[in-house]
């Protein structure tokens, strides 16, 4: 405990309960197996008539969702994303073992909200001879579904509300909790991200952008491997979910250390700068109680893109100089989650931290390993500019 006295103790949350569901699967059992293997999960799939790399649910979390609408007709109109954060959040609740509470605070990021239900609803409505839409076609479009779903789910009467701020919507919701749960007005909050984006319209943005990969081979998704020749962004989807109280409790799986965020003048609609600015002044806000050779590791971004990821380590480089220090993502074995990949992100850190592993990446022949963690630093950026950084520490 004595590298926690040294903090203050006020500024710190505890994530007592998360869930999760992707391509990793959803049982702990699963993930964790999964997480220590060396093969992606990405894999061909069909959108319209075209085939695509992409990393879809694991078969375990897609039968576990049939098997929940069988029993819950009247969720069987919601888009999958609003799905994938009802069930994450119940599985962060169970393990959290909060029961019956005072309301409790939720907030759900989503870079695209309900991306099959609109473009279901739109396909229909275009071909409408009177160009009339669905009933519920607006209710079930809407980004603030997700939360309002999700709080109904719990039988929570708190607030619940959805933003977007696109890739970094997760841990923005991360932030929101932290200041929700310090302000008083609530004592747990479920904080968290869910994409389900693994559709024509959105997989074929992301072509515009010209930054999908086309590559063959194990690894169709080379993020944070700066030997690539190209980019290799690909899509993936999932949520993950994270049950939050302030303070030092004993059952708490990580701390929230401390939290950064910025942002920086757009040069385009997509980039950050080649220095990674907005990223270097997120994490130097996260280090501002600790020192940079505290970290053991860094759970980056790196969207697999060239200068997605070049940025990113740029700006590692120029705060943390030659400290020694662990450098991994999962965007390899999930593709990009967009608004979930923080949150994914930071389950991985969760998860190293608790079984005191690393799990690099495989590009380079490494495996995973034993290693003494003690805290670890997880970013995530997204367009406009902006960046967030959690300091996550092993809960002693």
């Amino acid at each position: 405990m004595k590298h926690i006295k040294n903090l203050k103790i006020s500024k710190i949350c505890s994530i007592t309960g998360m869930g999760s569901l992707s391509s990793l699967g959803i049982s702990d059992e699963e993930i964790i197996n999964n997480l220590h293997s060396e093969k992606t999960f990405i894999k061909k799939i069909f959108t319209g008539d075209k085939q695509v790399w992409a990393a879809p649910l694991a078969l375990e979390a897609q039968e576990y969702i049939f098997s929940f609408l069988s029993r819950s007709s009247k969720y069987k109109c919601l888009d999958p994303s609003v799905l994938l954060s009802m069930l994450a959040a119940e599985k962060a609740l169970k393990q959290a073992r909060w029961g019956a509470q005072k309301p409790i605070g939720i907030n759900i990021g989503s870079s695209r909200g309900a991306t099959h239900a609109f473009e279901s609803h739109f396909s229909y409505f275009s071909k409408d001879l009177e160009g009339k839409a669905q009933i519920l076609s607006s209710p079930t479009t809407t980004l603030g579904n997700i939360a309002y779903w999700t709080g109904q789910h719990l039988q929570s009467t708190g607030m619940a509300f959805s933003h977007s701020i696109t890739c970094s919507s997760a841990l923005h919701a991360l932030l929101n909790a932290v200041v929700w749960l310090h302000s008083g007005f609530c004592e747990k909050f479920i904080a968290g991200g869910a994409e389900a984006p693994l559709t024509p319209f959105t997989i074929a943005q992301m072509q515009a952008l010209r930054i999908y990969s086309k590559k063959e081979g194990p690894y169709p998704c080379r993020a944070g491997d700066l030997k690539k020749s190209g980019n290799s962004f690909v899509l993936g989807e999932g949520a993950a979910v994270f049950a939050l109280e302030k303070g030092v409790k004993k059952n708490a799986l990580a701390l929230i250390e401390n939290i950064g965020f910025a942002t920086e003048t757009l040069q385009s609609h997509t980039s950050i700068s080649e220095e990674g600015e907005n990223l270097q002044k997120s994490m130097k806000m996260a280090l501002s109680h600790s020192s940079a050779e505290e970290v053991d590791a860094i759970v980056t971004h790196t969207p697999g893109t060239l200068k997605g990821d070049f940025a990113e380590y740029r700006a590692i480089q120029a705060v943390f100089g030659n400290s020694p220090l662990l450098i991994t993502n999962n965007k390899w074995k999930t593709g990009h989650t967009l608004g979930a990949s923080g949150a994914l992100s930071l389950e991985m850190a969760v998860r190293m931290l608790k079984e005191d592993i690393f799990i690099p990446l495989p590009f380079y022949g490494a495996k995973t390993y034993r290693k003494k963690m003690r805290k670890i630093l997880v970013n995530a950026t997204g367009f406009g500019g902006n960046a967030v950084s959690i300091l996550l520490s092993k809960n002693l």
